[in-house]
C-alpha cells in the first residue's frame, strides 16, 4: 500500500464515500479520483461534482451507464428470471460488477494503482466490489476503509465529517442507508433492524402504499424479443427508458414492494425493504410468455438454476467462468421467447391476463375440453400404468 499514490474511488456522495474520500487522501497521502456511475439515482447526483472536488477529489468522472447497466446486466439476469431465496430481484447485487468494471477502466486510464469503496466489512457489497476487481484486474490494490480505520459507528462518521467540512446527508427525517438505481430502491436500518417493526411510511419512495394505490386497475402490453421487453403498449424503448416506463407505471399502483429478512454472504441475517416496480412487473410478464413459448423440459431446467444462478450474482461471481457458462444455456433458452403480454396492475399486484407469440407451442386442439380428433384419451392408461410401476413395486415391497 506503501505505492500507492493514485487510487480511483466509487463515490456516492453519501456520508461514507465523502468521509472515506477525506481519509483516504490524508491517511494514504494519494490523489483521489472519484467515479459515480450514473444507474439511474435521479436527483441524487445533482451536484456531486462540487462535493466530491470540494471534499479533495483531484478529478471527478461522472458517467452515465444507464443504457449499459438495463441491456448488458439487468436484462440478461431477467432472462434468467433470478431471484434470491425466492424474493429478492438483486437490484443492488446487479450493479455492483458494472461499477467496479468501470472502477477498473477509469484506473488503467488514470495510472491508478488501487480502487476503493465504501461497503462495510458486514456486508455482501465488499464481496462483489472485491471479486469483480480481481476478476478483471488483479494487479490493482483494492483500499476498503470500513476494514482499516478506527471509526466504529455512523456517528463517529458525522464527527469526522463536521470536523472536515464535509456536509452530512443523514437526517433524522431520512435516517435509513438507501441505495437507488433504475431498477430498484433498498432501504435499510433505523426501525427496520428490529425485524417485528413495520416500516415507516418515509421508507416509501418509488411505490405508494398499497392501500393508497389506485381502485380502478390499468392494463398495459408488454412485448418481448429474444426474451428481452422492447416495448410498452405499442412503443418501442431503449432498456433503460422502458425501465423507467414501468417504474413509473408499477409503482402508482404499488407493484413491486418487499420486505425481508435474507441471508447474507458473509453470514449473517439482514433486513431490508425493497422497491422493484418495473422489475417485478417484467418479471411476471417474461415468466408468463416462457409458459407459452418454452419447451417443459428446458423450462424445467432452467427454472432448477434459478436459485445457483441468482446465488451467483448475490455473492459477486458476475465476472466468473460458471456465471458465463450459464448465461450462454440461458440465452440458448430466450431465442424464442418473443412475444407479447398483456398484464393488469391493481392494488401492488401485475397479473398476466393474456399473452400470444409466433413461436407459441400452446396447441388449442390438443387441449381443448371439446370434442377433439387429434388425441386419443385411451393412450393415457397405458402412460399412467408404465408410470405407475415404481410405485406398485414399492408400495408392495416386491
Amino acid at each position: 500500500m506503501s505505492d500507492i499514490n493514485k487510487v480511483v474511488l466509487a463515490y456516492s456522495g453519501g456520508l461514507d464515500t465523502s468521509v472515506i474520500l477525506k481519509w483516504i487522501a490524508k491517511t494514504y497521502n494519494c490523489e483521489v479520483i472519484t467515479l459515480t456511475a450514473d444507474l439511474g439515482q435521479e436527483e441524487e447526483l445533482d451536484g456531486l461534482d462540487e462535493k466530491a472536488t470540494r471534499t479533495g477529489a483531484s478529478k471527478v468522472y461522472i458517467d452515465d451507464l444507464r443504457e449499459e447497466f438495463a441491456k448488458d446486466f439487468i436484462f440478461p439476469m431477467l432472462r434468467a428470471a433470478a431471484i434470491y431465496e425466492g424474493r429478492y430481484m438483486l437490484g443492488t447485487s446487479i450493479a455492483r460488477p458494472l461499477i467496479a468494471k468501470r472502477l477498473v477502466d477509469i484506473a488503467r486510464a488514470e495510472g491508478a494503482q488501487a480502487v476503493a469503496h465504501g461497503a462495510t466489512g458486514k456486508g455482501n457489497d465488499q464481496v462483489r466490489f472485491e471479486l469483480s476487481t480481481m476478476a478483471l484486474a488483479p494487479d490493482l490494490a483494492t483500499i476498503a476503509p470500513w476494514r482499516e480505520w478506527d471509526f466504529k459507528s455512523r456517528t463517529d462518521l458525522i464527527n469526522f465529517a463536521k470536523e472536515n467540512g464535509i456536509p452530512v446527508p443523514v437526517t433524522k427525517e431520512k435516517p435509513y442507508s438507501m441505495d437507488r438505481n433504475l431498477l430498484h430502491l433498498s432501504f435499510e436500518g433505523s426501525e427496520l433492524e428490529d425485524p417485528w417493526s413495520e416500516p415507516k411510511a418515509g421508507c416509501h419512495l418509488l411505490c405508494v402504499p398499497v392501500e393508497d394505490a389506485p381502485n380502478t386497475p390499468e392494463i398495459i402490453e408488454i412485448e418481448f424479443e429474444a426474451g428481452d421487453p422492447v416495448a410498452v403498449n405499442g412503443e418501442r424503448l431503449s432498456p433503460a427508458s422502458l425501465i423507467k416506463k414501468l417504474n413509473t407505471l408499477g409503482g402508482k399502483h404499488g407493484v413491486g414492494r418487499l420486505d425481508m429478512v435474507e441471508n447474507r454472504f458473509v453470514g449473517m441475517k439482514s433486513r431490508g425493504v425493497y422497491e422493484t416496480p418495473g422489475g417485478a412487473i417484467i418479471h411476471a410478464a417474461h415468466r408468463d410468455l416462457e409458459g407459452l413459448t418454452l419447451d417443459r423440459e428446458t423450462l424445467h431446467l432452467r427454472d432448477s438454476l434459478i436459485p445457483k444462478y441468482a446465488s451467483m450474482i448475490y455473492n459477486g461471481y458476475w465476472f466468473s467462468p460458471e456465471r458465463e457458462s450459464l448465461q450462454a444455456f440461458i440465452d440458448a433458452t430466450q431465442k424464442r421467447v418473443t412475444g407479447t403480454v398483456r398484464v393488469k396492475l391493481y392494488k401492488g399486484n401485475a397479473i398476466p391476463l393474456g399473452r400470444k407469440s409466433p413461436y407459441s407451442l400452446y396447441d388449442e386442439k390438443l387441449s381443448t375440453f371439446e370434442a377433439d380428433d387429434v388425441y386419443n384419451q385411451a393412450d393415457a392408461a397405458g402412460f399412467i400404468r408404465l408410470n405407475g410401476l415404481r410405485l406398485r413395486g414399492y408400495k408392495s415391497g416386491k
